[in-house]
Order: structure tokens, then sequence, then C-alpha cells
């Protein structure tokens, strides 16, 4: 349990990362696009501070995890995490509501400057810079295991992606085309949405205990190839935060003593451990008819 808590700490060392990241890379972005007249770079260091919020829920949440389960919270507070990515999603999808409605505004009001050539440069620094906080906690959070992490990471690369969009916005302007600067900045408000629809989707699905099913297929075959197991009764598995509960009933030689049937649980323990990672297995043990 102690690995499984210092492993949350890791993760948290990645929220700072991405918080910092984004309150420099939204700074730039937001005086840029004031200074350089640039819709899509202004929508751009909003989305930014969508994410600073984003990174904050999942620091939160991984600092509330780290509490030690209570008469209360009998699992711990794993799934904390969980809840705040929903109520980041919230934030997200209100200000990537309100991204869209300004730049369709101001794509409909027309005369309107043409952003310079700098907005473009800035957008494209911001891109490389973000694509290195997206491999900094992708391999972070595969290397802790850490699913809350693994979501900011794909965060971080589509903010690289949105500053890309941004750039190619902005230099279509350059060509007498200003209305790609305002499109540009609609592409973005809609990515905004587009992930706030994908973290409020997978948070609700772990929220309301959903599980893939490919997933517990595996988990199935790995405890009926356990020696002693003739049959798996039920089985049921879901998702508490960054951690996986599995509730198991499995069928047995009826003639086995209770402590062989103990070694048998044992073994089903060990390897969901070693296969899976699964530190959370509660094991019922029935005699096969």
């Amino acid at each position: 349990m102690a690995d499984i808590y210092e492993d949350i700490r890791k993760g948290e060392r990645g929220a700072w990362v991405s918080i910092a990241a984004y309150l420099i890379l939204s700074s730039l972005k937001l005086i840029s696009g004031y200074l350089f007249a640039s819709s899509a770079l202004l929508a751009d260091g909003f989305n930014n501070l969508t994410d600073i919020v984003a990174s904050l829920a999942v620091l939160i949440g991984l600092r509330i995890s780290r509490k030690p389960p209570d008469s209360d919270h009998a699992y711990g507070h794993f799934r904390a995490e969980t809840v705040a990515a929903l109520v980041a999603s919230f934030i997200m999808a209100m200000v990537g509501i309100q991204v869209i409605v300004e730049a369709v505004r101001s794509l409909f009001e027309g005369a309107k400057a043409t952003p310079q050539l700098w907005s473009a440069g800035i957008a494209l620094i911001c891109a490389v810079a973000m694509f290195g906080v997206y491999i900094y906690n992708k391999r972070l959070a595969m290397q802790i295991n850490n699913g809350a992490l693994m979501a900011a990471a794909k965060d971080n690369f589509s903010d690289a992606m949105v500053s890309v969009g941004a750039a190619v916005g902005i230099v279509g302007a350059q060509f007498g085309l200003p209305w790609m600067d305002s499109a540009a900045a609609i592409a973005v408000g809609l990515l905004i949405s587009k992930t706030a629809w994908d973290i409020f989707r997978d948070s609700t699905y772990r929220l309301t205990d959903g599980f893939d099913e490919d997933r517990l297929m595996d988990l199935r075959s790995t405890i009926a190839r356990t020696p002693g197991v003739e049959g798996i009764k039920d089985l049921k598995a879901r998702v508490h935060g960054n951690h996986v509960l599995v509730d198991v009933v499995i069928e047995v030689n009826a003639e086995l003593t209770v402590m062989e049937g103990h070694h048998i649980s044992d073994s089903i323990e060990e390897r969901m451990q070693k296969m899976h990672n699964i530190m959370n297995i509660q094991v019922h043990v029935e005699p096969k008819a």
C-alpha cells in the first residue's frame, strides 16, 4: 500500500509540471494574442486557462486520494480524482462554448485586422513546449500506471495540436484570408468542448462502475488458469480511482479442506497482482457441485 501512495505522489509531480507550463504558456499566448490581434492565439490561451483548472482538479484529487481509509471510506479515497475530473469537464465545456460564441461573433463582424505573423511563431513555440510536457507526463503515467495523469498527458497532446492549428490559421490570414484566424479559433473551441465531453464520459463511466468487457475476460482467464480453480460462478470488477477492485466467486473440489481453499485464494491474489497489478481482490470459495 505504501507503494501506491508513493505512486500518487509521483503523479502529483506531473500535475505540477502541467500547471507550471500552462501558467507560462497561457500568459504568453494571451498577451501575444492581444498585441498581435490574433483570435486563434487568444482562444488557445483561454484553452490553456481551462487546462490549469483541469490540472488543479487532478492535483486536488490526487491529494485527497492519498488519505488513508476511514470509517466512512473503507476502500479509501481513490475516487476523489475521478470526481475532480468530472468537475473540471463542466468548467472546460463552459469555456469551450464561450470561445466558439466569441469566434463566431468575430467572424460575422468582418473587417477585422489581419493578425501579425509573429503570433504564428509564438503558437509554434508553445506547441513544441507543450509536446515536451506531453512526453514527460505520458512516460510518468505509464511508469506509475496512473490513469488520471495519462488523461492529463492526452490533454497536453491535444493542446500542442491546438497550437499548431492556431498557427495554421494565422498563416492563412496572411494570404488575404483573415477569416481563417476566426475559423481556427472556432476549431479550438470545438476541441475544448470535445475534450470536456471525453473527460465527462470517462468519469461518469467509472463512477457508475463501468468496466471494459475485454479486460474482464482477461481477468477471468487468469483466475480460471489458477491451479485448483474448477469454475467461476461470478466475477465483477470496478475502477476505484486508478485501482481496480475485483470480486470473484470460484468453485473448487468439495473434498478440499478450508486451508487448501485458502491457499487457492492466495494464489489468485498473487497472480492478479503480478499479471494485472491488481491489489484488491475478494475471493469467495464454494464447493463444486
